[in-house]
């Protein structure tokens, strides 16, 4: 099982705090991606370019390696001031 958050404007334009999902073999960022875009169109706010992607609260890119267990977050780009 992988936890999937979102955070900020994602989750408000989502509707949903997270997920949990299923973890079946070797995985990418980019898989899950996939694989929630073939449940419904609302899921294309996640490649939005300027979207980040953190595993296990380390930020990186769409080809990074899922493990069971892991937890995956989305959120937009944060600024300061």
């Amino acid at each position: 099982m992988i936890q999937i958050k979102f955070f900020a404007s994602l989750r408000e334009r989502l509707g949903v705090a997270s997920l949990n999902f299923e973890y079946s073999g070797q995985r990418t960022v980019s898989d899950l991606l996939r694989e929630l875009l073939e449940k419904s169109e609302q899921w294309s706010v996640l490649k939005e370019n300027d979207v980040l992607i953190a595993v296990n609260q380390t930020l990186c890119g769409a080809d990074a390696r899922i493990n069971d267990g892991d937890e995956i977050a989305f959120f937009p780009p944060v600024t300061g001031g």
